[in-house]
């Protein structure tokens, strides 16, 4: 008989150490921290398709350099970009040279891949990023679709779901930012 309490004692403690283990993963992936999937080639060489990214969400606000994961309704899809100007900040690219200025200083950006001689049409530069909204680009300027462009324009707060801290995957490239 004693042998049997011990039994259920033991398989109760279990149960309980499981439960409460789901309960704080379920919390820490509600309100601290989420995960990403790159999808594409927008933010080459810093990231590649299919990297897989641990994000922090938890009293965060977005910075300039930040690499973001966000809603994006005009595209409809989670995308992947780099935080080039917040709000209140006036942003101007020349696409003849590729140079992006931010309250007229020339960007230092030796994490982009290409020149940024897209112009997508979605502004006439320079523009005046909105309060609560961020202007994105992606690392890989030439094969982006990000703030530049109509369809995704300037990113809302709301719809930033955190800003990457770890690459997870692959396991041969994990690195923090």
């Amino acid at each position: 008989m004693k042998n049997k309490k011990n039994f259920v004692d033991e398989l109760l403690d279990w149960l309980k150490s499981i439960i409460i283990t789901v309960v704080v993963i379920i919390f820490m992936f509600t309100f601290v921290c989420r995960t990403a999937r790159v999808n594409g080639s927008s933010m080459l060489d810093t990231l590649q398709d299919g990297n897989f990214l641990l994000l922090r969400n938890f009293m965060y606000t977005p910075k300039q350099g930040d690499i973001i994961s966000a809603n994006c309704k005009g595209l409809n899809k989670v995308i992947v970009k780099r935080v080039i100007a917040v709000g209140g900040q006036e942003v101007d690219i020349d696409f003849e040279t590729g140079n992006v200025y931010v309250d007229g200083v020339l960007l230092d950006e030796p994490y982009i891949r290409n020149a940024t001689i897209n112009d997508e049409g979605g502004f006439n530069y320079p523009i005046v990023v909105e309060e609560g909204k961020y202007f994105c680009m992606g690392d890989n300027r030439q094969d982006s679709r990000d703030s530049r462009s109509a369809a995704v324009g300037l990113i809302d707060r709301e719809d930033i779901l955190g800003k990457a801290i770890l690459r997870l995957y692959p396991f041969n490239k994990i690195r923090f930012f």
